[in-house]
This record gives structure tokens, C-alpha cells and sequence, in this order.
């Protein structure tokens, strides 16, 4: 999880299927010692994880990116220059799954724009394979 941590929620806008939020990036944070030391950049996997994270929020699911139609970085964010970001979330939820179309964007420009599918995560322990099939575990003493 990134929020708090990585970006804090400055406004948050949420409609029935919609959700529009304003975050602040924390320019210090740990990641952009490596990502890259003397240039950080928002790397594009958290960029995802905010745009799953506000998913979240929005539902109130807990939810896992099962496919990508559209996945476009289209500029790069440097969290010193834009310290602040826009996420514009559509979505239409079933039972299972939810549909979103996304993007991410700084001072007006669109960085990262989003079509996929997230299902929704059960948060039910699994069985093993081996107990679905029916077998039992003996032991020996």
C-alpha cells in the first residue's frame, strides 16, 4: 500500500461510478533513492498501484488487476517537479469484477492512461489443491 506513505489524498471527489482525486507525491520517499537518484521518477508500477489503490477506496473491494486492454505512460513524472497528481477513475462493477478506465495526470498533462479489469478479491482462505480434490493428510507416529 502507497497511501500515506508514497502519496497522500488532498481531495477526493466520489461519485456512483466515478471517482476524481487530487494527491500529493512524496518527493523523499524511499523508492527514488533507486528510481533514480539523481532524477527520480514515479516509476509505472505505482502509478498502477494508485490507480488500484483509488479503485479501492471507491468500492470498498479489495481487488487484483486481472487484464490491461490499455496500459499507456505518456509522460514522466519527476515528484519534485509535480509534487501533485490527478486520478480520474470510471468504472462499472458486477459481482466479480470491476471495469475501469483511468488516467493519471500532472498540471493538465496526461501521464498514464488506463482500460482494464480488476476482479475482486475473495478474501476467503483457499484450499489446497490437495484438499479440493478430496484427499486427507495422515500421519504416521
Amino acid at each position: 500500500m502507497l497511501k500515506d506513505d508514497f502519496f497522500k489524498i488532498i481531495t477526493i471527489d466520489k461519485g456512483s461510478a466515478a471517482i476524481n482525486v487530487v494527491l500529493e507525491l512524496n518527493p523523499d520517499h524511499k523508492i527514488f533513492k533507486g528510481h533514480f537518484p539523481s532524477t527520480p521518477v514515479v516509476p509505472g508500477v505505482c502509478m498502477m498501484q494508485m490507480v488500484k489503490e483509488m479503485v479501492e477506496i471507491s468500492t470498498g473491494k479489495s481487488v487484483l488487476l486481472s487484464k490491461a486492454d490499455s496500459m499507456k505512460f505518456l509522460v514522466v513524472v519527476d515528484p519534485r517537479v509535480n509534487k501533485v497528481v490527478k486520478i480520474d477513475i470510471s468504472y462499472k462493477e458486477s459481482d466479480e469484477t470491476i471495469d475501469v478506465n483511468a488516467s493519471l495526470s500532472a498540471e493538465g498533462t496526461v501521464c498514464l492512461k488506463f482500460k482494464g479489469r480488476f476482479v475482486v478479491r475473495d478474501l476467503q482462505p483457499r484450499k489446497c489443491q490437495r484438499q479440493r480434490r478430496g484427499y486427507t493428510e495422515k500421519s504416521s507416529v
